[in-house]
């Protein structure tokens, strides 16, 4: 079985300069310490990444986020079934690094997958086109935010990067008490600021006001993309807009860094014209982000979804009942 070491997959990873950050060494190793083990793959010019989670009596679920690398992903198959068995995988699920298009078609390239109705990772995202010049990319956003990015300036907001994990953990845990999400733990924030700061691929952003910290957030690139994963705010000073102008400053960086694409991350699974019609009455889950995220002119896109092959159909229905939609954790 083609299975490669990290610095294999290293190697095989500078064929695809565009892979995303979930398919990366950095990204396994951060798992690693967390529940999962990774196993990379790969056959030719196609490769994958599998994160197994242990699960009791021996058995696992495996996890391939935002992979398989590569276009022909049939020859990888076989291998990643024999891969699965091997670590009592009672399924695997997949989820392409794909946006729905009328060009994507997943049905015969996924033969012997079932479509899952719930995928992992968040399925709607805005991307903001970060090519042309400064003012040319604040021109694509809505005068709204505009205003804010300018009026966070004028304020008196300053925004630096920043190794303090530990403030910005402070504040992720005051973000997900008032917007009701689910909060990694301190050592989860800090292994992966470690791990992708090393290599220049991350930055941890902080925004100030008389040397208080008000918001602050981690963002990723690789090749010409970036994303924005984890973002927190104050209660503070909130008038003052600096959550507007910390992610200009991203968009910044990963303009110096030759991204062309800004991911946000995460919005309502609906399409435009819901979304656009029922924001303004809703702030529950991902609705309260959309409202701020929209302003920054994104594209609105959706992915192709998740998929899964099961290889154990028994134990798959009971993990399915016992532990309904289990949160997987990228």
């Amino acid at each position: 079985m083609p299975v490669r070491s990290a610095f294999e997959w290293d190697v095989f990873l500078a064929q695809f300069p565009e892979a995303h950050v979930l398919q990366t060494n950095a990204w396994g190793e951060l798992k690693a310490g967390f529940g999962w083990y990774p196993i990379r793959i790969s056959v030719e010019r196609v490769g994958a990444q599998v994160l197994f989670r242990r699960l009791p009596l021996g058995f696992t679920i495996a996890y391939i986020p935002k992979g398989p690398l590569g276009s022909s992903w049939q020859i990888l198959w076989s291998e990643l079934d024999q891969l699965c068995r091997q670590n009592r995988a009672v399924f695997l699920l997949v989820e392409p690094d794909r946006w729905e298009s009328p060009d994507v078609e997943l049905t015969t390239t996924m033969q012997g997958f079932g479509s899952l109705a719930t995928p992992v990772q968040p399925r709607r995202s805005l991307i903001v086109d970060l090519s042309g010049s400064e003012e040319q990319v604040l021109e694509r956003m809505k005068q709204k935010t505009r205003y804010n990015i300018h009026l966070a300036q004028r304020k008196g907001i300053s925004v630096h990067a920043s190794d303090d994990v530990t403030d910005f953990y402070r504040l992720m845990q005051q973000t997900g008490r008032r917007d009701g999400f689910r909060v990694h733990s301190l050592d989860y924030y800090r292994k992966c600021y470690d791990l992708f700061s090393n290599s220049g691929k991350c930055i941890l952003l902080q925004a100030e006001y008389d040397r208080q910290s008000l918001a602050s957030l981690m963002a990723f690139y690789s090749g010409h993309r970036a994303w924005y994963f984890y973002g927190t705010s104050s209660d503070e000073e909130r008038n003052r807009m600096p959550t507007y102008l910390l992610q200009w400053e991203a968009m910044r960086w990963a303009r110096q860094r030759g991204c062309l694409e800004y991911d946000l991350w995460g919005i309502p699974d609906e399409d435009e014209s819901m979304l656009e019609t029922t924001f303004t009455g809703r702030s529950e889950g991902l609705w309260g982000v959309y409202r701020f995220k929209r302003g920054f002119g994104g594209r609105l896109v959706r992915s192709v979804g998740a998929w899964e092959r099961v290889y154990n159909p028994i134990l798959y229905r009971v993990y399915r009942w016992r532990m309904g939609k289990m949160s997987l954790g990228g």
